[in-house]
């Protein structure tokens, strides 16, 4: 049974975190899937993750092509179609709690300078914690990641 981990984004833009993030689950050998809420972010999110440096390449690929069921990385906005132990969600993409009991690892990553936003993770902890599953805050207000709260699954 995997945990939701909410990322509160006040120091880096979400195209400097997620790529860490993305990193940190390949070496664990999983695959990934980035859910966003509509097609235009996932294109944008494609864009930045192709304009890295050659040694901080990112496999990955956007839903809806031939091998998405191979993609180490696949950004969509519905179901992800590769089978990911991890899945990543941005813009306040939704995560039910039966994603977040079969995977390893969810990662909600939220933007802390817009309150809407704020509002939205907020409400996606409550659900989350309220159906009992596992969850961790972690804020990089100090200018590192710290872990400021955690919910432990219910059994």
């Amino acid at each position: 049974m995997g945990e939701a981990y909410f990322y509160h984004l006040t120091r880096q833009p979400l195209e400097e975190a997620l790529p860490r993030l993305l990193t940190m689950a390949l070496s664990r050998e999983w695959r990934i899937a980035v859910r966003a809420q509509d097609g235009r972010r996932l294109d944008w999110l494609d864009q930045r993750l192709w304009m890295g440096r050659d040694e901080d390449f990112l496999p990955h690929g956007i839903a809806g092509g031939p091998h998405d069921a191979l993609q180490p990385v696949l950004l969509t906005t519905g179901a992800p179609a590769n089978d990911p132990a991890c899945l990543m969600a941005v813009d306040g993409a939704e995560v039910a709690p039966e994603e977040v009991r079969a995977m390893e690892r969810v990662c909600i990553l939220f933007d802390g300078m817009d309150e809407m936003a704020v509002d939205q993770a907020r409400g996606q902890w409550k659900a989350l914690t309220g159906a009992g599953c596992g969850a961790q805050y972690w804020s990089e207000e100090s200018g590192k990641w710290e872990q400021k709260a955690r919910k432990e699954a219910a059994v």
